[in-house]
């Protein structure tokens, strides 16, 4: 199993370095790269990491004040140049605590700990058989059955998603995230924005970059645009 891991440091040097060992480490996977901690909150909001390697002393947001505005679920290893950190960071279950500079071989002691730790949470966890044909949502003090085959595109908001589906006037409103969302989803559905994700087996007209739902225009941002021109080019005649 790969980690889906960012790293964090102000010292462009640093970050590069991190990076660079990441990159290179057969069970992780790169995912971002971030001079400012307030930048990996807002890619967090949205995408998932499981791996987080993230520097002590920054300005703005301390990698300390970064990691308690995180859920649990995240694993945490400390990247700093100064010591007197280290019980600070332990202290907030910290897989490790890396001391500037330091090698590829420390960095993957590190990395591999996180790696066994995520691959024993792994196994204990109970096998349930994946559901591809629906979901149930919470909307309006109500819980909702949603046919994936009845969903057409689904927002993200700050705090809301709203779900279009066909035959529906209006859209279902739920306190949730599409990141949550998208992990429930089967394959035929793709994300295209930070706040779109589209049901491609719905898609009928593409104008500009843009998906069209009746008089609703999706754009195709940078970000997804490759990803998303591979399926275009699998199924053009």
């Amino acid at each position: 199993m790969k980690l889906r891991t960012i790293a964090i440091d102000d010292e462009p040097l640093a970050l590069k370095l991190v990076s660079g060992y990441i990159s290179k480490t057969p069970y992780l996977e790169l995912v971002g790269a971030f001079d400012n901690p307030l930048d990996a909150i807002d890619f967090l909001s949205n995408e998932e990491a499981e791996l987080i390697f993230v520097d002590i002393q920054m300005p703005d947001l301390s990698g300390i004040e970064f990691t308690r505005t995180l859920e649990a679920d995240h694993k945490i290893v400390f990247t700093t140049a100064y010591e007197k950190y280290a019980l600070e960071g332990f202290k907030l279950n910290a897989i490790d605590y890396l001391l500037k500079p330091f090698s590829y071989e420390e960095f993957l002691k590190a990395a591999g700990k996180a790696h066994k730790m995520a691959e024993l949470e792994a196994s204990a966890l109970p096998t349930v058989e994946a559901n591809n044909q629906f979901l149930f949502l919470k909307s309006e003090y109500k819980i909702r059955r949603i046919n994936f085959n009845d969903i057409l595109y689904i927002e993200g908001l700050k705090d809301y998603i709203k779900v279009y589906t066909s035959g529906e006037d209006k859209p279902l409103l739920s306190l949730n995230s599409i990141k949550s969302l998208e992990q429930k989803l089967p394959e035929k559905f793709m994300r295209v924005h930070r706040s779109f994700l589209v049901n491609l087996d719905k898609i009928e007209t593409i104008d500009r970059s843009r998906i069209v739902f009746g008089k609703a225009y999706i754009p195709v941002s940078d970000q997804y645009k490759a990803k998303f021109q591979e399926f275009l080019d699998k199924n053009f005649l």
